[in-house]
C-alpha cells in the first residue's frame, strides 16, 4: 500500500467541505452518544452492522438530514473507526493498561472525513482535479498517483486548509545497493541518536527553536478581545508556526529514516516508554518525537528492505559493560553520564555504551540464529 497526499487549492468552494467535515463530527458525537446509552445498559459496546444499520434508518428523518451530505461511504467509515477504538480501548483494559474509552470530539477538531470505494468522488489526473459529491477541486500534483485507488481522504488542519489523501495498492520498495552494515541506535536527550559505530545524530529541538515565535504569539493573541477578528488572525498566526514545528520535525524525520536505511542492512533500536518518559522530561519528548520517527523508520525500512530489531525496553544497557558483560547497578541514575566498570575497569560513556549493548544484544537474539 502507498499513499500520496495533495494539497488543495483555496477556494470558496471548499466552504462545503468545511461543512461536510463538521457533519462528519455530528455523525461521529451521535455514534458515540448511541454507544454510551448502549454500553450503559447491556454493558458492552455496540456492533457496528447494527449501528450502521440503524443510521440508515435515521437518514430518512428530517432531524438527521445531514447524514446523506457526505455520503454512505464515509459514515461506513466513521462506524469503522470508533469500531476499532473500542476493540483497541477493552483490549487494554485486560491488559490491564491506563486509558479512556473513546470520547466526544468538538465539531470544529474534527478533521476528515474518508470514502472508500469509487462512489461520491471522481479523479481527473490529467486536469489535476477531484470531484466529491458532484463539487470540483483542483490540487497540487508534485508526482503521479501509482496503483489503484482503495480510498479517499479530505482532511482539514488548524489553519483551514485542505490536503487529499490517495490510499493506492501500489508496492512502495526501492531495491539498493547494502553494505552488510549493522548498527545499533540509543535514545537521547542531549543527542538525538548516539549510534554504536559513532556516527551520533544531533538533537534538531524545532520547537525550542521557534519558542521565541511561539511565546510572542501567545502573548498577542491573549491581549486581543475573545469572539473578535483580531483575535482570530492571530489564533491562526499561532496555529502557522506550531505547523512549522511540526513540518520541520517531520521532514528531519523523513530524510533521516531513509539516510539510515539507505546505509545499514540491520538497525537495532530499543521499545521506548514514551508514556514513562513524556511524565520525567514532558515537553522535550513531545519536541522530539521520538514515537512518530520509529513509525518512520519502520516505514521506510520495509521500502528499502531493512530489517528492524527492537530490544526489550527492560534490557539494562546503560547499566552492562559493553566489553566484559558486567552489571553495574550503581549506574541507575540518570545523572551519571561516565562510568568506569567495576569488573574490566573499562571507561564508558553512558549512551555510547548503551547503543553497542542494544547492537550486541539485538543481534544476538534474532529468531533465525535461536533455530540454528
Amino acid at each position: 500500500m502507498k499513499s500520496f497526499c495533495f494539497k488543495l487549492y483555496k477556494s470558496d468552494k471548499n466552504a462545503k467541505l468545511h461543512k461536510q467535515i463538521n457533519f462528519a463530527g455530528l455523525i461521529y458525537n451521535h455514534c458515540i452518544a448511541l454507544h454510551k446509552k448502549y454500553y450503559k445498559i447491556f454493558g458492552k459496546y455496540l456492533d457496528k452492522n447494527f449501528l450502521q444499520k440503524h443510521l440508515v434508518k435515521l437518514k430518512k428523518l428530517k432531524k438527521f438530514s445531514y447524514l446523506k451530505k457526505i455520503g454512505s461511504q464515509a459514515v461506513q467509515d466513521i462506524t469503522d473507526r470508533i469500531d476499532k477504538a473500542f476493540q483497541l480501548f477493552f483490549r487494554n483494559v485486560k491488559r490491564k493498561i491506563k486509558c479512556s474509552p473513546p470520547n466526544f470530539k468538538k465539531i470544529k477538531n474534527y478533521k476528515s472525513f474518508t470514502l472508500k470505494q469509487k462512489a461520491g468522488w471522481k479523479l481527473d489526473e490529467e486536469n489535476f482535479s477531484l470531484t466529491i459529491n458532484g463539487q470540483n477541486y483542483k490540487y497540487f500534483q508534485s508526482r503521479r498517483i501509482s496503483g489503484k485507488i482503495k480510498t479517499v481522504t479530505i482532511k482539514r488542519d488548524n489553519l483551514g486548509n485542505f490536503y487529499v489523501y490517495f490510499v493506492t495498492d501500489a508496492k512502495d520498495s526501492e531495491i539498493v545497493t547494502r553494505t552488510g552494515k549493522s548498527v545499533g541506535y540509543d535514545f537521547g536527550l542531549k543527542k538525538f541518536l548516539t549510534a554504536s559505530d559513532g556516527k551520533d545524530i544531533e538533537n534538531p529541538l524545532f520547537f525550542a527553536q521557534n519558542s521565541a515565535a511561539i511565546k510572542k504569539a501567545c502573548k498577542n493573541l491573549s491581549r486581543k478581545k475573545k469572539g473578535s477578528n483580531n483575535r482570530r488572525k492571530s489564533k491562526l498566526n499561532l496555529a502557522r508556526i506550531y505547523k512549522k514545528s511540526a513540518d520541520q520535525r517531520k521532514d528531519f524525520h523523513f530524510k533521516l529514516a531513509r539516510k539510515i536505511c539507505l546505509e545499514y542492512e540491520k538497525i537495532c533500536i530499543e521499545d521506548l516508554n514514551l508514556k514513562a518518559m513524556q511524565k520525567i522530561w514532558g515537553r522535550k519528548i513531545s519536541d522530539l518525537g521520538f514515537g512518530e520517527f520509529v513509525e518512520i523508520l519502520k516505514y521506510q525500512a520495509t521500502k528499502f528492505g531493512v530489517e528492524i530489531i527492537e530490544v526489550d525496553r527492560y534490557f539494562a544497557s546503560s547499566r552492562i559493560c559493553s566489553i566484559c558483560g558486567g552489571k553495574n547497578p550503581g549506574v541507575k541514575d540518570l545523572k551519571i553520564r561516565d562510568w568506569i566498570c567495576p569488573k574490566c575497569g573499562a571507561k564508558h560513556d553512558r549512551d555510547f555504551n548503551a547503543a553497542k549493548n542494544i547492537l550486541k544484544f539485538g543481534l544476538g537474539h534474532q529468531p533465525a540464529k535461536e533455530n540454528e
